[in-house]
């Protein structure tokens, strides 16, 4: 299971209704944060979410509404007695950016590990699941994120017997141990079945509609994407600026036929996105307009 909320939906500056853009992920006791604008740490104390097991922390580029909120979590982490290392996920400049950012955070009792993208894509395995970096299209370097966590095929008891595995290697195996000793060799094939489906969640922002988007999320469980603009006048605009519209989102989500959308990043301007919204799902009928501490606990198929 992966727990997910949109801590913040806004996208420029915060507004009394409306916390600028981060998004945070739980999984086997792990929390990943990918952006943390302004107002992030009281979005997380708002959703009742702990600050402690955040382990790594992604950017999707350097603009102040995503980074901004960095050097006061890193303090509150800090203030907690945290000693776990962090890591760091950004694009180039990584190190740069967060250790300007420390000026007013420079003691922290616990390490900071930088793993700066390198290219056009890139792929990071911890925590149980892949994490995949993906470059898009803003006026700055930007990337957006896949995540995804697979699922081993179903333990075959049958099979195990057959084949004489003992009774002792059988939970081992299912964990995805290869076994070598005295009695032999055994891989966890010998034992599963065919790899069912996983878990499956993209996120993306300040950008325009890419092919580097539709790949990565193609078939998605939930795809959270930018609407910059619900004012259909506003498509030069987006444009101009990098970024999209509602409806160019929803034709990214048809496109990589993904399960669910949930829109997210809106204009200051744009007070509530829902009046758009019918036209929006006429693209693409399994799309939300996201809001500030909206979630969803992502399951395992049967």
């Amino acid at each position: 299971m992966l727990d997910v909320c949109l801590l913040g939906s806004g996208g420029m500056m915060p507004l009394p209704y409306r916390y600028l853009t981060a998004l945070m992920t739980r999984f086997n006791g792990s929390s990943l944060l990918i952006d943390c604008g302004e107002g992030t740490q009281i979005a997380i104390k708002e959703k009742g979410w702990s600050f402690k097991p955040i382990d790594v922390i992604c950017f999707t580029h350097y603009h102040g509404d995503h980074i901004s909120g960095l050097p006061g979590l890193l303090l509150t982490m800090g203030n907690a007695d945290r000693t776990e290392p962090l890591t760091v996920i950004g694009p180039k400049g990584l190190e740069r950016v967060v250790g300007c950012l420390r000026v007013i955070a420079p003691e922290l009792p616990f390490p900071i590990i930088y793993r700066e993208i390198r290219g056009a894509e890139e792929t990071f395995e911890m925590n149980g699941y892949r994490l995949k970096a993906f470059r898009v299209n803003h006026n700055v370097l930007c990337y957006g994120y896949t995540m995804e966590i697979d699922r081993a095929g179903k333990f075959d008891a049958a099979k195990a017997k057959e084949q004489n595995i003992p009774l002792k290697y059988w939970s081992r195996l299912q964990n995805g141990e290869t076994i070598d000793n005295e009695d032999g060799r055994f891989t966890p094939d010998m034992v599963l079945g065919p790899q069912r489906k996983g878990i499956k969640l993209t996120y993306t922002t300040d950008t325009r509609p890419t092919e580097s988007i539709r790949r990565n999320a193609e078939k998605s469980d939930l795809f959270i994407c930018e609407g910059m603009y619900g004012e259909k006048e506003k498509t030069s605009k987006a444009s101009e600026y990098k970024h999209m519209t509602f409806y160019e989102a929803a034709e990214l989500a048809r496109a990589a036929h993904v399960k669910e959308m949930w829109l997210t990043h809106y204009s200051p301007s744009l007070t509530k996105p829902e009046p758009y919204m019918n036209d929006v799902r006429e693209i693409f009928p399994a799309a939300k307009a996201g809001k500030d501490g909206m979630s969803v606990e992502l399951m395992f198929e049967d």
